[in-house]
C-alpha cells in the first residue's frame, strides 16, 4: 500500500471512468449494494468478462465501501475507471484516518475486509487529505 498527497495523476489509463457523484440519486454510491450495481453496470460495457473477475471486483467495490461506512462516517465519493487490462475503483470518505491491517491471532468476527481488498488488488493507494482520503483500489482482469 502507498500513501500520496493530494496532486495525483489519474489512476487509470485513459478508458472510461464511472463516477458514483452523478446528477441524479439513482448514480450516488453510499451503500455496498448500490457500489456492487455500479460495478455491475460500468462492467456492462466490456463483456466478454470471466464471473469470477465480477465476483472479484464486485467483492472489492462492496469492502471499501463498507469500510468507509464503519470507520470513515461514510463514502462521499465512488468512482470505477476502466483500463486495458484492470479496473480502479476509488472510494472517498471525511476521515484522514488509514486503514489498519493488523493480524488476529484469536477468532474474532471482522477485521477480514482489508485483508481482502490488499490480496485481490494489484496495487492499493490511498490520498489522504485533512479533510478524508480516497482509496484507489487497482483490480487486475482479463477481457
Amino acid at each position: 500500500m502507498k500513501t500520496r498527497g493530494d496532486a495525483r495523476p489519474s489512476p487509470w489509463t485513459p478508458a472510461t471512468a464511472f463516477s458514483g457523484a452523478g446528477p441524479s440519486d439513482e448514480a450516488v454510491v453510499r451503500t455496498s449494494a448500490q457500489a456492487r450495481r455500479s460495478v455491475r453496470r460500468a462492467l456492462a460495457t466490456c463483456l466478454p468478462i470471466r464471473p469470477s473477475q465480477v465476483d472479484d471486483l464486485m467483492l472489492v467495490a462492496s469492502e471499501l465501501v463498507t469500510n468507509a461506512q464503519r470507520h470513515a462516517g461514510g463514502v462521499t465519493d465512488f468512482a470505477i475507471g476502466l483500463g486495458r487490462d484492470s479496473v480502479t475503483i476509488s472510494v472517498s470518505d471525511s476521515s484522514p484516518r488509514t486503514p489498519q491491517y493488523t493480524l488476529h491471532r484469536e477468532l474474532r468476527p471482522g477485521g477480514f475486509g482489508w485483508p481482502i481488498v490488499l490480496h485481490l488488488c494489484r496495487q492499493v493507494t490511498l490520498d489522504v487529505r485533512t479533510d478524508g482520503k480516497t482509496v484507489h483500489a487497482v483490480v487486475p482482469f482479463d477481457r
